[in-house]
């Protein structure tokens, strides 16, 4: 299918509630092209990350990441000079297959990915949902802030687990992409707690350290 793309230097998840400030002729212009579809089509757009370092001015097609989420518009503030507050929420994923790039709204031809579900999803997410609860509680810690909720308030579902591990943990743009990439839900869930392990691993590192200290372990841009 082809659809309208908003390249962000976010990565959108399914399931992720997404408000967006439009200002720019081009996005206005989407938003007025999909307040002219019904309300039932779903008003849906691409949202796909733009590599760190990249702009798709200058690389085109090779700033984007393969792998992006639609978008469906579910609320629009329309402003007194003609911007908007929108509000969207990740629906599915989809793979870039061609960019077409001579407009200023870029469209493209994509491909919606499934997110294939086995009987081994269960008992991992179990793993990953206690092992997400540690990292919010080292985390929250470490700087101060009590956890959003308890484990049980946790999805119960594993590909639900999964997309909201993907969108809570904090991460650089290339990892958090890579869990939205997984094939399937086991192998976003075995990503996931890798990544959590380390996560609660260097935390505590860090916990143990004096303040003073700390600047031997956080990478420095020179």
């Amino acid at each position: 299918m082809r659809m309208p793309v908003f390249p962000l230097n976010v990565v959108l998840v399914p399931g992720l509630v997404l408000p967006l400030h439009i200002f720019e002729l081009r996005y206005r212009e989407l938003v007025e092209e999909l307040l002219a579809q019904p309300e039932t089509s779903g008003r849906e757009f691409g949202i796909i990350a733009v590599r760190d370092g990249r702009s798709v001015e200058v690389d085109g097609a090779q700033a984007l990441y393969d792998v992006g989420v639609v978008a469906s518009l579910r609320e629009v503030e329309a402003l007194d000079d003609g911007r908007y507050n929108i509000m969207t929420s990740g629906t599915q994923r989809f793979r870039l297959q061609q960019l077409d790039d001579s407009h200023p709204l870029l469209r493209a031809d994509v491909e919606l990915l499934e997110d294939p579900a086995g009987p081994e999803d269960e008992l991992l997410a179990t793993t990953v949902r206690r092992e997400f609860d540690r990292y919010r509680t080292l985390l929250g810690a470490r700087l101060l802030i009590t956890p959003a909720g308890p484990v049980e308030d946790l999805p119960v579902d594993p590909g639900a687990l999964a997309y909201l591990v993907t969108a809570a943990m904090v991460l650089p743009t290339d990892e958090r992409q890579q869990l939205l990439a997984a094939p399937s839900v086991l192998e976003r869930l075995a990503l996931a707690r890798r990544i959590l392990a380390r996560e609660c691993a260097l935390i505590q590192q860090l916990a143990s350290v004096p303040t003073t200290d700390l600047g031997q372990f956080i990478p420095s841009p020179n």
